[in-house]
């Protein structure tokens, strides 16, 4: 029985040094809230002041899931993430009792359906598109919905693998974003685009200009099927890559030619290009140094300089121009990038992607140049919208972390993100099962080819890119739908022959 006190004894000394502790712990923290004067609500009221930033922290994780509604939340609603979540498990992507989406906003898309839709029996296989015809390779693909630009650095080393090894088994192919080619693009089997940024990582020459040498290096791996000059992004237009140094390890620093540990800012242009002529000579440097199929990337904004591009291509010749121009949206994302750039700079791509694809029949080289769709286009409806506006491709970042299993916690910028998608904390990164996440990988690319079949053939056509503005509707102010074809009629051609022989292309 005394040991039964005895120890009753010690319990009671340690509950009444905690409770001592605690006590000396808040007072210490409302003396260093009251005499601080960085922060009012502290000053005012210490220690309770310091909930309002921990509410404001966990605010963000509990939105999403119990006071947003299905299709309110932003960048990307419940209804949209679930349906990629469903779509990577292969699981039932049927809704019940009616569609939640409101009908009535300014630009809502509505696909036109046929009165005799297209049989299965008649549907045909998604048709094999030649990107880069005069280059010494070209690049015969037969995917639509591909994984756009994000770099081993930003994204840890099992996303890479899973992206790739995914990639490969749907048959689409994999943008490396700017952060050069590592081992885990290549182990993974995925086609490759190679994305050069301003930065130059890794075909660096020691001058600090865009090496040939290393460019050939790169180009020897079959798997490089493309080179992607990167002028700007849509998060981040005007504004070069941002990789925290604490995101930058000894590999990551080997494979950008970088310094570990140091914050990695890429200018914010190629100093190289500074007219449409030079752009047209650095595709011309990438693509005769690799052999394989080159083009750019960039968020439009002003586009008169499209104009004079075309004009210069048409009087160098067609083969000399860019093999695809990847259009981003405004709306893009990063990353990291400064809230002025990622709110409020670009044009979005439902206004930009018309655009261009009209400029380019309007010069008649819409057959030459292919054009890739990119930004917030992670469902089949809004690549479906995209095909009918006139894209032979899009590509996705996004839609394929959500696929391994991003949960959307906003923490992409640091190094705590807690899936292991974003992080380079082998602690979390360990969380992410390369296995199972790459066949999340193969079945959302596939269950979006299946799906944008679908709504090829409610609407009459036999396979996706034969979709066109006519089979797409926009909602307007008034709350009634037109034709995308009215709204942006399609572009007469020019007489390419007749305008160069009088002098009409200057």
């Amino acid at each position: 029985m005394s040991q039964v006190f005895g120890l009753v004894d010690v319990l009671a000394d340690v509950l009444l040094l905690a409770i001592g502790v605690a006590f000396l712990s808040v007072v210490v923290v409302y003396l260093i809230d009251r005499t601080q004067k960085r922060h009012a609500i502290r000053r005012n009221f210490p220690v309770i002041g310091r909930c309002r930033y921990w509410f404001e922290h966990l605010g963000e994780f509990f939105r999403q899931y119990f006071f947003a509604m299905d299709r309110e939340e932003l960048p990307f609603n419940r209804a949209e993430r679930s349906w990629v979540y469903r779509a990577a498990k292969g699981e039932d992507s049927t809704v019940p009792f009616g569609s939640s989406r409101d009908l009535k906003p300014t630009g809502t898309v509505l696909f036109v359906n046929c009165p005799y839709p297209t049989l299965d029996e008649d549907a045909t296989d998604i048709g094999p598109i030649t990107i880069g015809p005069y280059s010494r390779s070209p690049y015969v693909s037969h995917s639509i919905f591909n994984i756009s630009g994000m770099s081993y650095g930003a994204i840890s080393r099992p996303a890479v693998l899973a992206l790739s090894r995914g990639a490969s088994g749907a048959g689409i192919w994999m943008n490396t974003g700017e952060g050069a080619l590592s081992p885990w693009h290549l182990e993974g089997g995925a086609d490759i685009v190679y994305q050069i940024g301003t930065a130059k990582y890794g075909v660096r020459g020691t001058d600090g200009r865009l090496s040939e040498d290393r460019l050939a290096e790169i180009a020897v791996h079959e798997q490089v099927r493309m080179f992607e000059i990167k002028l700007s992004q849509g998060a981040k237009p005007g504004k070069g890559g941002i990789l925290p140094g604490v995101k930058v390890t000894e590999e990551i620093s080997r494979i950008r030619l970088i310094e570990q540990g140091r914050d990695s800012i890429s200018p914010n242009r190629h100093p190289e290009i500074d007219s449409e002529s030079e752009l047209l000579d650095m595709i011309e440097q990438v693509r005769e140094a690799t052999g394989k199929p080159t083009g750019f990337k960039v968020v439009l904004g002003a586009y008169g300089w499209l104009e004079r591009l075309c004009e210069e291509i048409l009087n160098r010749g067609t083969e000399t121009a860019p093999d695809f121009i990847t259009i981003d949206s405004a709306d893009g994302g990063t990353g990291a990038a400064p809230m002025s750039l990622i709110d409020y700079m670009g044009l979005p791509v439902k206004e930009s992607l018309p655009l261009v694809v009209d400029i380019l029949d309007r010069y008649g080289l819409r057959e030459r140049i292919r054009v890739i769709a990119s930004g917030k286009m992670i469902t089949p409806a809004e690549a479906a919208w995209a095909l009918c506006a006139g894209a032979d491709f899009v590509v996705s970042a996004r839609g394929f972390l959500f696929a391994l299993g991003c949960i959307q916690a906003l923490q992409c910028n640091r190094n705590t993100c807690p899936t292991g998608i974003t992080t380079q904390n082998p602690k979390l990164q360990r969380g992410l099962d390369v296995a199972d996440k790459s066949e999340r990988v193969r079945r959302y690319a596939e269950q979006m080819h299946h799906e944008l079949g679908v709504i090829a053939h409610a609407c009459g056509v036999p396979e996706p890119r034969k979709l066109k503005r006519m089979h797409c509707r926009i909602v307007l102010e008034n709350g009634r739908s037109v034709p995308m074809d009215e709204l942006y009629p399609p572009a007469p051609a020019m007489d390419v022959a007749a305008e160069v022989a009088v002098g009409g292309v200057s």
